[in-house]
């Protein structure tokens, strides 16, 4: 079986790392919930930037990183693709591709908060 390569679908980089960040949002009890029927994650607290940087979950992110999040057109795209339901800003929830979906980013942009 051939291995599959990360962003198969060509997210630019913007909508990949949206997806990364909502990803771990969702897979946090803190500020997701993931249906266990259905695999699909619904943020139920999207994070808010303070300074320089956005808390997600432990982790601390650059806020350029996280920009993705206030943009709708960011969120069309995610579900035009298949990854998230429409539903933004109401509602944010990632369909079971969307939350298994290799973007190759995750390990770039995130580190412990210290804080």
């Amino acid at each position: 079986m051939p291995v599959q390569k990360a962003n198969p679908k060509k997210l630019n980089a913007l909508q990949a790392r949206t997806l990364a960040l909502a990803q771990i949002l969702a897979k946090n009890p803190n500020s997701g919930v993931i249906d266990a029927q259905t695999g699909e994650g619904t943020i139920t607290r999207l994070p808010h930037g303070h300074g320089d940087h956005v808390h997600v979950g432990e982790f601390v992110v650059a806020a350029r990183d996280a920009s993705g999040f206030s943009n709708p057109s960011v969120w069309v795209a995610l579900a035009r693709k298949g990854l998230a339901q429409e539903g933004y800003p109401q509602t944010v929830i990632l369909t079971a591709e969307g939350m298994e979906y290799d973007t190759g980013l995750a390990e770039h942009f995130v580190s412990e908060s210290d804080h």
